[in-house]
């Protein structure tokens, strides 16, 4: 199964086009880079799921808060964490 994770928002690094618009996404404190392009209305503080590297949507706080914390429970977010402990 796929799953969208969902992380906020912390910085824009490239906003000089849209197709390669990425930004710093924080997952309970783990910082992934993140292609922007299919949401090109995310700002800094936003909440977005994000799916093999790329944003697809945005929700709000609450939402994202409880869905983390469920994918946690499930043992779902363990893939994020282990390519912090150990980056390729």
């Amino acid at each position: 199964m796929c799953l969208a994770i969902p992380g906020k928002l912390i910085s824009v690094t490239a906003d000089t086009d849209t197709i390669f618009r990425q930004g710093k996404v924080s997952f309970g404190g783990i910082i992934k880079e993140v292609n922007l392009s299919m949401l090109p209305e995310a700002d800094v503080g936003d909440y977005i799921l994000v799916h093999v590297g790329v944003a697809i949507g945005k929700v709000d706080e609450a939402e994202a808060r409880l869905t983390f914390e469920y994918l946690e429970k499930m043992g779902e977010t363990d893939e994020i964490m282990k390519e912090e402990k150990h980056p390729q």
